[in-house]
């Protein structure tokens, strides 16, 4: 990791070597669209390997610029991921710890209004800016917004509500569809002397899984592979793990065709085949609707100095270790895709296969792609200089947190901290448990070593990191609800 004064010198170096055809001076702002998905994993699309599922637009993102490899959310949950890409802020300091309850939070207190957002100083340095498609925070959008289009909270796929600065609209179709259609709409009619920035957010593929009719029937004579780890019987893992209510053979969406009666594994593996059929067939239609934005970029020419951004704001378990849903840190729930295309200043084809980059690192890098000042206070780092160089100085780990609990799925608040070979996770609430994994020798984090003596130097090391790394950042337990004596509720996913 490196201080805020290297940092400071990496930013101020940063445009410079981006320098691919003429200098900074020679182009105007940079347009900004920032696309995102909801609990897309980052082995779902065909660009990061995937060979079921084919995805030749968000392909089209990373061949034109670069892809991450090494790419984590600091909170695998949604609202608070979301707030962190805003904010360039973890969620102990941004102050969205869990999702909430549901849409009555649309009336309560959203993103504190002292951690500003990238949207909003793009905005105040300029910037024609819109959101459209999922928000999912607590309240409504601010005024970082010239125009906004969004589902009320989770939204619905077919036929979905939609909101416009409080006026409540029905549009027809599938939610993907719905959503690059409003993208269209801005681009089209945006104010022509301004540079723009488009938060374009799809719903998919957060459950429960409609596809779009034209997809309904896609890979249904495809055999989906099994995880190696489908089987696995959390064995050496915290109660914490084991007491959490994600495990796939109980899954409750499927209880109409894959019977109760049935013995677990074969219900597991049943649910496995229904669900990422379904999770990949979203995934088209989002697809799709990508590349018709990126059809009108290159109609109006706007595709060389336009910045694209797809992610999404969480992983998700595709039944690894028996598990469906994200929170946990295993590496299927915290590792996101991160393309990034820019033309005019990053070369096509790159890929960054070793720097560790977090959600908390959109917003100085967009921020410094405009030419806009970074704030000190942000926690993220400028991924700039990676855009050009591999021997930058960066983080060798990072900070993971989890704070929503009792709710659905009953996964207990955590916090842990990854470096490139070592993964140290703890829940700090009583009881206290550890968990340790060697992701050199065990990728598939198979075998928890925290109670391995031969370790006990190890552990006690990340121990001290973690510690001072939260020290760095300020961490310290947040105000909210104490863990409940009548634990947690059962439900879906929010």
């Amino acid at each position: 990791m490196y201080s805020r004064r290297e940092a400071l010198g990496l930013i101020g170096t940063g445009i410079a070597g981006l320098a691919v055809r003429g200098s900074a001076q020679d182009l105007p702002p940079p347009n900004i669209i920032f696309i995102m998905t909801d609990d897309q994993r980052q082995d779902a699309m065909s660009a990061y390997g995937n060979t079921i599922l084919e995805t030749p637009n968000m392909d089209r993102i990373g061949a034109g610029g670069i892809r991450f490899t090494e790419a984590f959310t600091t909170n695998s949950l949604c609202a608070p991921s979301r707030a962190s890409f805003l904010t360039g802020l973890y969620s102990h300091a941004h102050g969205v710890w869990t999702n909430g309850d549901g849409p009555q939070f649309y009336n309560g207190p959203g993103l504190p209004e002292e951690h500003p957002t990238f949207v909003g100083m793009l905005r105040r340095a300029g910037y024609h800016t819109g959101l459209v498609g999922k928000w999912h925070l607590k309240s409504m959008p601010s005024a970082d917004f010239d125009q906004w289009v969004i589902f009320p909270w989770q939204g619905e796929y077919n036929d979905p509500e939609l909101i416009s600065k409080g006026t409540h609209l029905r549009a027809r179709g599938h939610a993907d569809d719905v959503v690059g259609d409003q993208a269209v709409e801005f681009l089209r009619h945006r104010p022509k002397n301004k540079p723009f920035c488009l938060l374009y957010q799809f719903k998919s593929p957060h459950r429960t899984w409609l596809p779009a009719e034209r997809y309904k029937n896609a890979l249904e004579n495809v055999k989906i592979p099994v995880p190696r780890t489908l089987e696995d019987k959390l064995e050496g893992r915290p109660e914490a793990v084991r007491a959490a209510e994600m495990a796939l053979a109980d899954m409750p969406d499927y209880r109409d065709r894959v019977p109760a009666t049935l013995p677990p594994s074969e219900r597991r593996r049943r649910n496995l085949e229904i669900m990422v059929k379904d999770y990949y067939r979203v995934l088209m239609s989002v697809d799709d609707n990508v590349g018709r934005v990126l059809d009108l970029l290159d109609r109006e020419g706007l595709a060389e100095n336009t910045i694209v951004v797809y992610t999404s704001d969480n992983g998700f378990f595709l039944g690894e270790h028996g598990l469906y849903d994200k929170r946990l840190m295993y590496e299927p729930s915290i590792r996101i895709p991160l393309l990034v295309r820019y033309p005019a200043r990053i070369p096509a084809g790159s890929v960054d296969r070793s720097h560790m980059v977090l959600n908390v690192d959109a917003a100085p890098t967009l921020l410094q792609m405009a030419g806009v000042p970074v704030p000190l206070a942000m926690h993220g780092r400028s991924m700039l200089p990676l855009m050009r160089r591999s021997d930058v100085p960066w983080r060798d780990a990072f900070l993971y947190e989890y704070y929503e609990y009792p709710a659905g799925h009953c996964v207990r608040k955590n916090r842990g901290i990854r470096t490139d070979r070592w993964k140290l996770i703890h829940f700090f609430e009583q009881p206290e448990e550890w968990e340790l994994y060697d992701l050199q020798r065990d990728p598939e984090e198979m075998k928890n070593l925290a109670r391995d003596p031969a370790h006990s130097a190890t552990l006690g090391a990340l121990k001290s990191r973690l510690s001072d790394l939260r020290r760095e950042l300020r961490d310290f337990d947040p105000p909210g609800p104490a863990r409940k004596a009548e634990g947690c509720r059962d439900g879906h996913a929010v």
